[in-house]
């Protein structure tokens, strides 16, 4: 073959799906039995939990600026999408109902800050316009990290140019951006829970372009959410279908223990069990950048180089709380989504602050069994792997501290639901051991915090040839539409320009 993927992320089957779109013969390896990553679905007793993301935007219709999207109108596969535009806020100002778009939300801050924080978020908004059309500017889908990607962006260019000056803007800390128009303390607070929420870290350390690309999404008239039907799964379903029905292959329980290096070039990989696979373009990682190192040669690199690597700053963790519940009695109006901030004082990114409520089957009932609801709960990112380090899973000490610490995410969904516990009929709680062990994460993290303005996230390409990468390690960072960026990005890059410019013709881009 062609190519291998390690890893069937959604960065890998990206990747993967763009390559067999392009003609290669590719195979991802993928070490779990389910493909997708922080992405799948798995079923329980009748319940159809996400594992990870459940909020989505851009997807429902094209053409978009989502590149998840534009990766499935490239490979032909869609899915069907339920909408929303309305989610759920528990903080420390008080609970209400949030909606996106370029008004309403100024509807919220009318009423519990006034007029003044209306006035500072209108100005905001005006500050962020040209941002984001300036991060629109070059599609991620026309990136390449090599010499052809001069013609790639060739015809966006004057756009690009027009743009330059906010474009240098893009690559520095949001903070910068936010601290020259934003006083108020709820809006800098709501913003710094934003960026958290989308990089894993605080305003400080995100870059403009991933708010700018947020407010362009949503905070623009007639915006929606959108919802998969058939949960995140449904998704992975759609990536699948376009990789095997243009040729590549998924292989599954397939979890490569080395990458084979001959003569200084990635040539395959070697798979537990002892089989050996051939790649005769490339070997692409979908793995973090930590795991990537722990399957190359000790001297496949630089010993310096692979130090620095390692070094890369991680973000926490997470703990998960899956819920199949009895809906009966139930309000109507309950939300897809909720967000839960304990204290602004501690930070947005201090142990278990923030909880993430995602209760789907209000948008798709096919997720739970008539009358039932499906719930997942987490801490996004916030969870210290190091107080969990070296736990045996089957300890009592491990089993009372993962009951003690999935106590918060019971606290927060009791504002939402006041009798949840008696409801119960499926109770799943994950850790970062959970995380690191069925994602073959790294200490569980969410992904590199890599700080804008500070460092960039590496492109593609590697020091070793033949080995590429792709998903949250690499540009353009954490996120579903960031590492569905990095996959096409991976993909183009070893694909002829020609087949490159013609299926951003075939899009639309």
């Amino acid at each position: 073959m062609e190519v291998i993927i390690i890893g069937g992320g959604i960065g890998g089957l990206c990747c993967g799906a763009l390559l067999a779109k392009y003609g290669f013969t590719v195979t991802v390896c993928e070490a779990h039995s389910i493909a997708g990553g922080a992405a799948h679905s798995f079923i329980r007793d009748g319940y159809k939990f996400d594992s990870g993301p459940s909020l989505y935007s851009g997807m429902s219709y094209s053409p978009s600026t989502n590149p998840l999207k534009q990766v499935l109108d490239a490979i032909e596969e869609d899915l069907d999408w339920v909408n929303y535009d309305t989610w759920g806020c528990l903080l420390p100002e008080g609970n209400f109902n949030t909606t996106v778009g370029a008004d309403d939300f100024c509807k919220t801050l009318q009423q519990i800050r006034g007029e003044s924080a209306v006035k500072e978020w209108r100005r905001l908004q005006q500050e962020m316009q040209p941002l984001a059309e300036a991060v629109n500017a070059i599609p991620p889908l026309a990136i390449r990290n090599d010499l052809g990607v001069a013609v790639a962006v060739a015809k966006y260019l004057p756009a690009t140019l027009w743009h330059t000056p906010n474009i240098l803007r893009l690559t520095s800390a949001f903070k910068s951006i936010m601290d020259g128009v934003v006083k108020d303390e709820f809006i800098r607070n709501w913003l710094d829970l934003l960026c958290f929420l989308l990089s894993g870290l605080p305003a400080s350390g995100t870059s403009g372009a991933e708010m700018a690309f947020m407010f362009a999404e949503w905070y623009k008239p007639g915006v929606i959410l959108d919802y998969p039907i058939g949960g995140s799964g449904a998704l992975v379903d759609a990536l699948v279908r376009g990789l095997k029905k243009y040729g590549g292959e998924l292989r599954l329980n397939s979890h490569v223990e080395e990458i084979i290096v001959k003569n200084n070039r990635a040539v395959g990989v070697k798979l537990k069990g002892g089989q050996e696979l051939t790649a005769t373009k490339a070997v692409i990682s979908n793995a973090s950048i930590w795991d990537t190192l722990k399957l190359l040669p000790n001297d496949a690199l630089s010993g310096k180089l692979i130090q620095e690597r390692k070094a890369t700053p991680e973000c926490d963790s997470f703990m998960h709380l899956h819920l199949g519940i009895d809906a009966r009695g139930l309000p109507a109006d309950l939300q897809c989504h909720y967000i839960v901030v304990n204290d602004w004082q501690q930070g947005v990114s201090a142990p278990q602050n923030v909880v993430v409520v995602s209760i789907p089957s209000v948008l798709d009932p096919s997720l739970a069994p008539s009358g039932k609801h499906v719930i997942h709960v987490y801490t996004p990112g916030n969870e210290p792997y190091q107080i969990w380090e070296g736990m045996e899973r089957n300890s009592a000490r491990y089993r009372e501290q993962k009951q003690a610490r999935s106590q918060v995410m019971w606290q927060a969904l009791e504002r939402v639901i006041p009798d949840i516990r008696s409801r119960c009929e499926v109770t799943l709680v994950g850790t970062p051991i959970t995380h690191e062990r069925f994602l073959r994460r790294h200490r569980g993290s969410y992904g590199p915090a890599i700080e804008a303005g500070k460092a960039l996230f590496p492109g593609a390409n590697t020091p070793l040839p033949g080995l590429l990468c792709c998903g949250d390690s690499t540009f353009p960072g954490i996120g579903l539409p960031a590492v569905a960026a990095s996959g096409a990005i991976a993909a183009n890059t070893i694909v002829p320009i020609q087949k490159h410019l013609q299926m951003l013709k075939d899009i639309g881009l």
